[in-house]
């Protein structure tokens, strides 16, 4: 099927079909991908865990609910329209942690095979989405080979050992003029093998990274946000009221004393004891 072709009659069915969201069952126009709350949730960029050797990294959310299943949908299941939505969320992440800089994006790499499966490098195309919408240049300097493992299942040793032996950086690549800011870009931070070795490689080409912007991390945590609920102050704990056993004692626990119903009769509400704590008498039933 012609190019032509094909995008006419993926149109066709983005009309006809319901699209669903990326992070949930919502259902969204055709082209939008997620829908406002899903968006939302990649809206508040989290510091990820500290790894020693990581440049500073940060993480559009952490890697549960929505931005988990968004995530496996545009890596794994095909959904291409989520690279707007996430390319969008990543230029607004880049903006606040580097503002008014000129970034060099550098895609962390797939497998070759890895990509061809999913119908080319996806952060690749989230690099470029990104630079796209400003001043940022997408350069893929890195590159695996053929013989490395999928990273899934292994432990951050394991993952060492494999980029170690297979990553490397594309031969011819020469650093820009000046002094850009260079961001590396991935999907989610696991273990941090793989930044931390696309790192050093960019570092011994004379491009060390300024910071690991990922669109989600294992880990992160959301930070306690102000104005929310906080402790009570001021309240101590008490004892558990001992059981009552007897009808006199359970009589006595919910009558009160005789001499506090003539006391409260007798004396007008004030600040210490609001009317509404006064028994119920014939003028203020």
């Amino acid at each position: 099927m012609i190019p032509a072709l094909r995008r006419a009659v993926r149109a066709l069915l983005d009309l006809l079909l319901p699209t669903p969201c990326g992070g949930c069952d919502a259902v969204v126009a055709p082209g939008e991908g997620l829908c406002t709350a899903c968006r939302a949730d990649l809206a508040r960029p989290v510091p990820t865990p500290e790894l020693a050797g990581l440049p500073p990294a940060l993480a559009l959310a952490p890697y549960r609910g929505a931005p988990r299943r968004a995530v496996i949908a545009y890596k794994e299941r095909g959904r291409r329209d989520l690279a707007v939505p996430l390319a969008g969320a990543l230029a607004a992440a880049l903006a606040q942690a580097l503002p008014r800089e000129e970034c060099l994006l550098v895609p962390a790499p797939s497998r070759p095979g890895a990509a061809r499966a999913r119908g080319g490098d996806h952060m690749l195309r989230l690099a470029r989405a990104v630079a796209a919408g400003g001043d940022h240049v997408a350069l893929p300097a890195l590159a695996l080979s053929w013989r490395a493992r999928d990273s899934v299942g292994l432990d951050a040793r394991a993952r060492a050992a494999n980029l170690a032996a297979h990553l490397r950086v594309r031969p011819g690549l020469r650093p820009p003029t000046g002094r850009p800011a260079v961001v590396l870009l991935d999907d989610v931070l696991t273990t941090g093998a793989t930044a931390l070795a696309c790192s050093r490689a960019l570092a011994a080409a004379g491009l060390p990274v300024d910071l690991v912007l990922v669109v989600t991390a294992v880990g992160a945590r959301r930070p306690v946000v102000p104005g929310g609920r906080l402790p009570r102050r001021g309240v101590t704990r008490t004892a558990a009221p001992r059981p009552v056993s007897s009808r006199r004692e359970q009589d006595a626990a919910v009558r009160p004393h005789p001499a506090v119903e003539l006391r409260s009769a007798a004396s007008p509400p004030t600040r210490e004891t609001p009317a509404r704590h006064l028994p119920a008498t014939r003028r203020n039933r």
